[in-house]
Order: C-alpha cells, then sequence, then structure tokens
C-alpha cells in the first residue's frame, strides 16, 4: 500500500502518534497547567521541584489578595496534580515526583504562616514507611496530601519498626494509621502491625498502599484497609469523621 492510498484519518494518527512521542515532558505539563495568571507559576515551580520559587510564586499571589490556606488546595494540590498524572502515565520519575513533593511541603508551611488564623486540626494520623524499607515517597505524598486537608500527621519516616508505631498509635491515639511498602519482602511487617494493635485492643482503620502492595494481601487482615492512590488517605481520613466503620471503608475502597 502506498501512501496515497492510506485513508486520511490513519495518515492523521499516525501523524498525531509521531507528534506524541516527540512530546517532552514540560511539554505535557504546559498542557496540564492552570490559565490563572497568578496560579500557574506556582504549579510550574511545584512541577519543577523549586522550593525557593514555590514560595515566590504563593508570595505574589497572597498579596494579589488570594487566602493562604486556599492556595493550598487552589494552587499546591493543583501542581502536584500534575505530577502526579505524569508520573502515573510513565513520562516523569520517582525523582521528579520527591523534587515536587518536597516544594510543596514547604509551599504548605509557607501558606500556614502567613494565615491569619492557623487552620483548626481534623484529626491526628500516624504516617510510615514498612520496616526494612527506606522509599519513602509514597508515604510523603501520603503526609503532604494529609496536611493540605488539615489533618495533623505524625510522620515517623521510613523503616520503622514495628513497636515503634505500635508504641506512637497508643501514645498519639490518631484516627488512622498509614503503611506503604514498596518492596515485597517488607509489606509483611503490616500484618504484624495489624495483629499488634488488636492485641492491644485497639481498633482503628490501617490504610496500607505502595508499588508492592494491593487489595488482595491488605484484605487478609482485619484492620487493613487498601489505598491504591495517595489521594486516598485524605478521603479515608474524611470518611472516618463522618462516622465510616472499618466495614464501610472496605466496601467504598475495595474496588480492584
Amino acid at each position: 500500500m502506498t501512501s496515497l492510498d492510506l485513508d486520511p484519518s490513519e495518515i492523521l494518527e499516525r501523524y498525531n502518534v509521531k507528534m506524541e512521542k516527540a512530546m517532552t515532558p514540560d511539554d505535557a505539563a504546559a498542557e496540564l497547567y492552570p490559565k490563572d495568571e497568578l496560579i500557574r507559576p506556582i504549579a510550574e515551580s511545584i512541577y519543577e521541584g523549586e522550593e525557593d520559587d514555590t514560595v515566590e510564586g504563593l508570595q505574589k499571589a497572597i498579596d494579589a489578595g488570594k487566602d493562604p490556606i486556599a492556595l493550598i488546595d487552589d494552587a499546591l494540590m493543583v501542581g502536584m496534580g500534575v505530577v502526579t498524572k505524569l508520573y502515573d502515565e510513565g513520562i516523569i520519575f520517582l525523582p521528579n515526583v520527591m523534587m515536587s513533593a518536597d516544594a510543596m511541603l514547604d509551599g504548605i508551611d509557607f501558606c500556614k504562616s502567613q494565615a491569619k488564623e492557623a487552620p483548626v486540626s481534623k484529626g491526628k494520623i500516624v504516617c510510615h514507611v514498612a520496616e526494612g524499607d527506606v522509599h519513602d515517597i509514597g508515604k510523603s505524598i501520603v503526609s503532604a496530601l494529609l496536611r493540605a486537608n488539615a489533618f495533623d500527621v505524625v510522620d515517623l519516616g521510613r523503616d520503622v519498626p514495628v513497636d515503634e508505631v505500635i508504641e506512637t498509635v497508643k501514645k498519639e491515639k490518631p484516627i488512622m494509621v498509614t503503611g506503604t511498602a514498596l518492596m515485597t519482602t517488607t509489606m509483611y511487617a503490616f500484618k504484624a502491625v495489624n495483629d499488634r494493635l488488636l492485641e492491644a485492643g485497639i481498633r482503628i482503620p490501617f490504610q496500607c498502599g505502595g508499588g508492592a502492595v494491593n487489595q488482595d494481601f491488605v484484605s487478609t487482615y482485619e484492620l487493613g484497609v487498601y489505598g491504591e492512590e495517595a489521594a486516598d488517605a485524605p478521603k479515608m481520613a474524611e470518611a472516618i469523621l463522618a462516622g465510616a466503620d472499618l466495614g464501610k471503608l472496605k466496601e467504598q475502597f475495595h474496588q480492584h
């Protein structure tokens, strides 16, 4: 078949594929940025992982009359949404997401420092990476999203011993615990956390996710609720505040 025999729509489809392959990550991000002239620079700085530029953009927006707390959702979360979408599509990779998360966290702290009234905490949540696992990007994003939604986060970091998780829960009395694991060899620590919580008579939701974790595994222990996306964590926390018990959380989020 010659090019003259091709249907025009087929030619256009092949041309679009070529254009798509030629698109850089920056080009892809540019198509997702908001149009607002005050918000766009903040979203760009989140994508680029530039903490100083993020704060500078936030200051300009605040000077122009934007509410500092509203900017967390309207600008910082929008920028992180661009990053998350490109990561999910395989256009950017973990190092990019980590830099963006750092910029977003700095932005959240700055917005809170500029607010006339500190946002009232909706509740306390303990976050950690499974014992033996040093990959904390998922936990960092979960923590950032929870903080952005006005939850008080006790971030234990990465490679957290089971004993430390249990002792922190006893001390802090959170409404939920979150755990992430990227390695299949470390996710079994979640079962130990679950069992130790039950032994202590503590029955709070234990939201688990990460590259190594799937719904089938999380469903094998009583307190476990599977979170496929980092954004599920604040949704679960809001559902808990609205009165959802473990059964309702599993019904809502175990859809895979």
